[in-house]
């Protein structure tokens, strides 16, 4: 055994130890079973806020909190009541709302969901997801032009393993393509995000197998507009009512305001809300702009002789923009909306290779979205749900073919995708089947997509571009059911099939990967693949608030367009790409288990999770060096490293906890302490290593709140990640990433200007200045994160 793996067992264990004092002493709080009056002004307890997640399951169990009108949950024997309840005017919320910075615990779904709500973004900022989730446990970012393209990392499985889905539909970017691609969905115009890992991956497709990153908003309205002061947390809406219901024309803005000094950024977005009677409007227009970023020292670790100007990353520069226009329109019984969505991005490549070419990235995409909902008088269905989207994106990889020329500036290479998404879902009423309530939701699923990647370099050769155009179509059914036996006991079985057609070409290459002399040429590839999943879960209400769960996963997965056909070079990324036509389905076996608390001063969640993979497809730096075509392979003085596409039998092992805990009253508020620990151990069943896989991480702090203060400190050790591939990969050192944020949250008059929210504050990240370099980058030993840097944001609501 080695020694991180003996270290990760006492951490593990410790904490395990801290879990069991800090409940005990936590249940010890907790109130009795009969209610002890609290003064109205005692600060001492926590209103735990209600999560409301919408990714993780196609079956809603819809509840009514006290503090928020939604729609009512029915039954069979109610249909006549919901109506009323639905029709009743809307009244304003009369408790108190629920203070930042609670620790968001989900404990009524079978997978593992992360959620980040609305007020924690305003407050961590970021301008792409993984920037957003970087510390998160289980979860980091690729880093590859921090601020500008960062996907999402979950369990050290990337780009073809985590889906990324806006409002339900695809994001419909090339961000699964290629790490340099940015995700076209902007943290500031999003509401909430949830990450979703286990059984629910079989909702979005095999290719989620990793787990499925959703980002919601309100560019679809599923309610008119809530005039009343009521400050929406953890994205829980105000529910539409009926048409029917007697409602007043009304207009709600946001504004979105931030500056960041280590970058010297500037963020500004407008939302704008409006309807009445059947209708509902949304708009929203977003602007970023940051330069070079500020960085703690010299970023180049194997070449000292450039110049780094000023401290900054060299060409590290963004901007970023985007609008969106959509409505809905409500009758009885449901809604129809549809938006349109521009987004917009200019960004620097930072890097050795990015920086001597001036290599950006100029993307384009344009997105239409529609949604619905109906929930039929019917004895038989509760509610039919869809989802429709069509993407037409573009981006353009623009630098210096001669980085000694200026004059020799311009594309070097374009990347388009144009796709389409339908998904239809049906809810089918509760029955009871004697042993347990069963509650049953079908779906169904296709997707076409056309993918290009020409060069202009050498137009009409073998190897112009990354590929030669392709498509692929993808069409699939899935079926969740879930078995209420008691209200503490509940499980779930959930099974999915899709067939996967793709069209494209590429040529044979030698074994070595090596140019011997043999003439190549284009061979048409037309592979299909039937996958087929399943899952099984259970949940158990435990002793003390607590919730148990266990899930067990069989997922096959297909090979995507990028790993069957890629046969050139990539100059973001530096390498040039070769595919395997001959991959085959790649299948997953996994094993969770996990226990959540979500109320009473101490809440935690602690997963543990164990995946076998056969046939795991990952992207294998050889050590040999190419130019523009295969001829160049191994030729003394290429640029680009050698990436081929292979597939291996894997095992993933890992664990998550993270805790909050409420010590006691403090100056009219609450102070308290929380932690994290995440662990992820990736090998090839021969025992060598995983490329890329993120450290064994570790972090806590405290904090101080009441209604309207949040202050909060957190320490994030890394260690030092040295479990590393055979070939073409180093070490990285660990890093401690220190944070700090103090943020104010109140009501306002409207009589001052306008405003009736405010949230505002300061958060100060990475501030002992550390080298921190990511080791799941391909640029970590050229790319450093931000150095220490002050984000002040403001958020008005009118």
């Amino acid at each position: 055994m080695s020694f991180e793996l003996r270290r990760v067992q006492h951490l593990a264990g410790a904490s395990l130890l801290l879990l069991g004092a800090a409940a005990s002493s936590a249940f010890a709080q907790e109130p009795a079973k009969e209610p002890v009056q609290q003064p109205a002004q005692d600060k001492s307890s926590t209103e735990i806020p209600a999560v409301t997640v919408t990714a993780p399951s196609p079956i809603v169990r819809r509840v009514v909190p006290t503090r928020s009108p939604v729609r009512v949950a029915r039954t069979g024997r109610s249909r006549s009541q919901q109506h009323t309840a639905e029709a009743a005017p809307a009244e304003a919320a009369t408790a108190a709302a629920a203070q930042q910075g609670v620790l968001p615990i989900v404990t009524n779904q079978f997978a593992t969901v992360t959620v980040v709500p609305n007020e924690e973004i305003r407050r961590e900022g970021g301008g792409q997801l993984g920037d957003l989730l970087f510390s998160k446990p289980g979860i980091t970012g690729s880093s590859f032009a921090p601020g500008a393209s960062s996907r999402p990392i979950i369990r050290g499985l990337d780009v073809n393993r985590v889906g990324i889905v806006e409002n339900g539909t695809n994001s419909g970017g090339a961000s699964d393509l290629g790490e340099d691609h940015f995700v076209p969905i902007d943290p500031l115009a999003t509401n909430q995000v949830e990450v979703v890992r286990g059984p629910a991956a079989l909702r979005y497709g095999s290719t989620s197998i990793g787990g499925v990153v959703s980002a919601t908003n309100n560019r679809i309205p599923d309610a008119l507009p809530a005039c009343a002061p009521s400050f929406q947390t953890y994205g829980l809406p105000t529910k539409a009512p009926l048409a029917t219901a007697a409602t007043s024309p009304c207009v709600t803005a946001e504004t979105r305001t931030a500056f960041s000094s280590v970058d010297r950024g500037v963020e500004s977005g407008v939302l704008l809300d409006t309807g009445g009677g059947n209708f509902a409007f949304h708009a929203d227009v977003y602007g970023r702009t940051t330069t070079d970023y500020g960085i703690p020292s010299y970023p180049y670790l194997n070449d000292q002789t450039r110049s780094v100007a000023n401290g900054r990353q060299p060409n590290s520069a963004t901007r970023s923009d985007g609008a969106s226009i959509g409505g809905s329109y409500f009758f009885q019984g449901g809604y129809i909306g549809a938006a349109i969505t521009q987004n917009d991005s200019l960004y620097h490549i930072p890097g050795i290779d990015g920086a001597d070419h001036n290599t950006r990235i100029d993307g384009h995409q344009t997105k239409i979205n529609v949604k619905g909902e109906y929930r039929p008088d019917a004895a038989a269905i509760d509610t039919v749900r869809f989802w429709a989207g069509a993407t037409d994106y573009r981006h353009n990889e623009i630098g210096l073919a001669d980085p000694a020329d200026p004059n020799t500036d311009g594309v070097r290479q374009t990347f388009t995708n144009k796709e389409q998404e339908i998904r239809t879902e049906v809810q089918l009423m509760p029955f009871n089947a004697r042993f347990a309530e069963v509650t049953t939701a079908l779906g169904f699923q296709v997707g076409h997509q056309e993918l290009t990647a020409p060069s202009p370099d050498n137009p009409g050769t073998l190897f112009n571009g990354l590929w030669d155009p392709n498509n692929n179509t993808r069409v699939a059914a899935y079926a969740f059911n879930e078995f209420k036996f008691t209200d503490a006991t509940r499980a779930q079985i959930a099974g999915r099939i899709e067939h996967v057609e793709l069209h494209g070409t590429t040529p044979n290459f030698p074994a070595d990967y090596l140019p011997d002399g043999t003439p190549q040429v284009a061979i048409a590839r037309n592979p299909s693949y039937t996958p087929k999943s399943g899952s099984i879960g259970l949940l158990q209400d435990l002793p003390g608030g607590m919730v148990g769960s266990i899930t067990a996963q069989y997922v096959e997965r297909a090979p995507k367009a990028a790993e069957l056909f890629s046969r050139g070079a990539h100059d973001a990324t530096a390498t040039f790409d070769i595919g395997n036509p001959n991959l085959t389905i790649e299948t997953a076996k996994s094993v969770e288990v996990g226990v959540r608390k979500a109320t009473g001063p101490f809440r935690f969640e602690a997963t543990v999770y164990y995946t076998h993979f056969d046939n795991f497809i990952y992207r294998r730096l050889t050590g040999v060096m190419c130019d523009d075509d295969f001829a160049s392979c191994g030729t003394p003085g290429a640029e680009l490293n050698q990436a081929v596409y292979s597939q291996r039998n894997a095992n993933f092992r890992g664990g998550e906890f993270q805790s909050q805990f409420d010590v006691g009253a403090f100056q009219g508020g609450i102070w308290g302490i929380e932690n994290q620990l995440d662990v992820v151990r990736a090998t090839f069943t021969d025992g060598t290593n995983v490329p890329r896989i993120p450290p064994l991480r570790m972090g806590g702090g405290v904090f101080w709140r009441d209604d309207n203060w949040l202050m909060r400190v957190n320490l994030l050790h890394a260690f030092a990640q040295n479990n590393v591939a055979v070939i073409a990969e180093t070490p990285t050192a660990g890093y401690n990433l220190l944070k700090a944020e103090v943020s104010y949250k109140t009501k306002l008059d409207r009589n001052w200007f306008g405003a009736r929210e405010m949230i505002a504050g300061v958060v100060g990240n990475n501030l002992l200045n550390e080298n921190i370099r990511n080791s799941v980058s391909y640029t970590k030993d050229e790319v450093l994160m931000p150095g220490i840097g002050v984000r002040a944001f403001a958020n008005f609501k009118f």
